[in-house]
């Protein structure tokens, strides 16, 4: 099923562009994430966001606004903040001057459940899908369409403590306690 924009509700309660030193690791690590392949092209925009957490312990996160190409120079506007989520509501609370990326809902979810998290990088790779049971990748047990509160609920379901997992007929996600630490784990099942 091809890309059909996001499926949850946004409330934009605040149009402050996201100001976080942090951003130009971000921007590096979609650029990354552009040139090896891992965030395709799609109706001029990327399949794939990155994130990461503003303070350990809080659920507020800066995430890739819906719709850009991340190998483009993006300028801080192509950055969303997530301020909360109401997941029974499908509803994103966010600031910025673009809707949140399509998956933001699934990082809002992981952030919850795993204090340790502080980026979480979803992307795409047939090979690594293609391998992830001879790799030994965790893989969710249903296919669900991105977006959505059941595919939240397939991966919450196999989260525990991975750092690297796959969901089935989608894409990748890898977490980190940094930017890097989720970067660098993607290394390990590209080669």
């Amino acid at each position: 099923m091809g890309y059909q924009g996001v499926k949850f509700k946004t409330e934009l309660i605040g149009k402050e562009i996201p100001q976080d030193s942090r951003l130009k690791k971000l921007k590096y690590w979609c650029k990354q994430f552009s040139s090896q392949g891992l965030a395709p092209t799609y109706n001029g925009g990327s399949c794939g966001n990155l994130s990461f957490r503003l303070q350990e312990g809080e659920q507020q996160f800066i995430i890739t606004a819906s719709g850009i190409d991340l190998g483009d120079e993006l300028s801080d506007d192509c950055f969303v903040k997530v301020e909360n989520c109401d997941l029974k509501k499908g509803t994103v609370y966010a600031s910025g001057a673009r809707e949140p990326s399509s998956e933001s809902i699934l990082h809002f979810a992981i952030y919850q459940q795993r204090k340790d998290v502080q980026a979480i990088f979803h992307g795409h790779s047939k090979k690594i899908l293609e391998q992830a049971e001879e790799l030994g990748i965790a893989e969710t047990t249903r296919e669900e369409d991105y977006g959505t509160i059941e595919l939240v609920q397939r991966v919450l379901e196999i989260l525990n403590d991975k750092a690297f997992l796959i969901m089935k007929n989608h894409g990748f996600i890898s977490l980190g306690r940094t930017m890097k630490e989720a970067g660098s784990c993607l290394k390990k099942y590209e080669q």
